[in-house]
C-alpha cells in the first residue's frame, strides 16, 4: 500500500509532491560598495599586480609592430615605414636562421627529454632511500645547483673539460685515450655537453615536486603489494610510477611550450667560432641581428615566430592530453 493511500485511510490528508523547480542559473552577486569598503585592501594589492602585469607583459606586445616596419629608432613606431611581411620572408630564406633553428629545436628536444626523465627517475630512486638523513641530505646536495648562475656552471664545465681538466686526466689515467680531447673544439660533443649541463643543474630542484607528488600516494597500495610478494623494484613500476603519470603529464604541458627556449647563457658562453654551425641558438641570432647589427625588425620577427611555435606546442600537446584522457591546462 503506498503511503498517499495509508496516509487518507488514517483520515489524514495526504501532501502533494512538491514540484521540481528547475535552478535558475548561477548566482549573481550585485556589486556592493560596502564589500569593496570592507576589502579594499585585497582590491589595491589585486590592482597592484594586475597593472604590473598589463605594464610589463600587455604593453610591450606593441612592439612586435616592428616586425612589420622597417624599423628606424631615429623615426619610432610611428614614423617607421610598413614592409609587411617581408622581414618573415628574408628570415625563411636565410640559410643561417634555419641552421639556428635546428640547432634550437635540437637542444631543446635533448634538454626536455633528459631533464624530465632524469628528475623523475632521481625522484623515485630518492624515495626508496630509509634513511631520513641521508635523503635530506642528498635533496638538499642536488638542488643546490639550481641557485648557480651560469657563468658559474660554464666556468665549471670549462675547466673540467678543459685538455688539462679533470676528465681528460680521468680517460687518460685509464688509459682510455692517449692525448687530450678539446672537447670544444668538436660538434659532436656541443649538444651533449648542453644536455648535461641542464640536467645538472635542474634535476634536484625539477625532482621536488614529483617528491611531494609521491607522499600523496597512498601507504596501503605499498602494502597490499608487499603482502602480494612485489619487490621494490615492482612497486615502483607499478605503484609509483602510475600514480606520478597526471603529475607527468600537467608539467611534460607546461614545458614542451619552452622547447623553442633552449637556452642563451650556456651556448653563448661556450661557444666558439669552431663550432658556431652547432651552437647558435634563436636567441643568439635575435641578439647578432637585433642588438649587434641593429636590424631590431629582423630581431622582433624572429622573437614573434619563436612565440608563435610555442603556443602551438601548447596547444597540440594540450590536444593530445585531452585524447589520451589526462588532465590538460585549458
Amino acid at each position: 500500500m503506498s503511503q498517499d493511500k495509508s496516509t487518507a485511510m488514517l483520515g489524514g490528508k495526504a501532501k502533494k509532491p512538491k514540484k521540481y523547480k528547475k535552478p535558475s542559473g548561477e548566482i549573481k552577486t550585485p556589486f556592493s560598495w560596502r564589500e569593496f569598503r570592507k576589502q579594499w585592501f585585497l582590491m589595491l594589492c589585486s590592482a597592484i599586480f594586475v597593472a604590473y602585469g598589463v605594464l610589463f607583459y600587455y604593453v610591450p606586445i606593441l612592439g612586435w609592430a616592428m616586425a612589420f616596419q622597417n624599423y628606424k629608432p631615429k623615426t619610432g613606431i610611428f614614423g617607421s615605414k610598413f614592409v609587411f611581411l617581408d622581414k618573415f620572408v628574408f628570415l625563411f630564406s636565410d640559410d643561417t636562421f634555419i641552421n639556428v633553428l635546428r640547432n634550437t629545436l635540437a637542444m631543446g628536444v635533448l634538454n626536455l627529454v633528459t631533464t624530465f626523465i632524469a628528475a623523475i627517475v632521481f625522484a623515485i630512486l630518492l624515495n626508496e632511500v630509509k634513511s631520513t638523513l641521508g635523503k635530506k641530505s642528498v635533496q638538499t646536495i642536488s638542488y643546490l645547483p639550481h641557485f648557480l648562475s651560469w657563468i658559474i656552471v660554464t666556468g665549471i664545465l670549462h675547466d673540467a673539460l678543459s685538455n688539462s681538466g679533470i676528465v681528460n686526466e680521468l680517460l687518460m689515467t685509464f688509459k682510455i685515450i692517449d692525448s687530450p680531447i678539446n672537447f670544444f673544439a668538436h660538434k659532436s660533443f656541443f649538444w651533449p655537453i648542453v644536455a648535461f649541463s641542464n640536467v645538472w643543474k635542474e634535476t634536484g630542484w625539477n625532482a621536488i615536486i614529483y617528491l611531494a607528488a609521491i607522499t600523496s600516494i597512498d601507504p596501503c597500495l605499498y602494502e597490499a603489494a608487499s603482502i602480494d610478494g612485489a619487490g621494490r623494484f615492482n612497486k615502483m613500476w607499478y605503484i609509483t610510477l602510475p600514480s606520478l603519470k597526471p603529475t607527468i603529464m600537467i608539467l611534460l604541458l607546461m614545458n614542451v611550450g619552452n622547447v623553442l627556449n633552449a637556452g642563451f647563457e650556456v651556448q653563448y658562453l661556450l661557444g666558439n667560432g669552431l663550432i658556431k654551425s652547432v651552437s647558435d641558438t634563436i636567441d643568439i641570432y635575435v641578439l647578432t641581428w637585433g642588438v649587434s647589427q641593429g636590424d631590431y625588425s629582423l630581431g622582433t620577427a624572429a622573437g614573434i615566430f619563436k612565440s608563435a611555435v610555442s603556443i602551438i606546442l601548447i596547444f597540440i600537446a594540450n590536444y593530445a592530453a585531452k585524447k589520451m584522457g589526462e588532465e590538460r591546462l585549458f
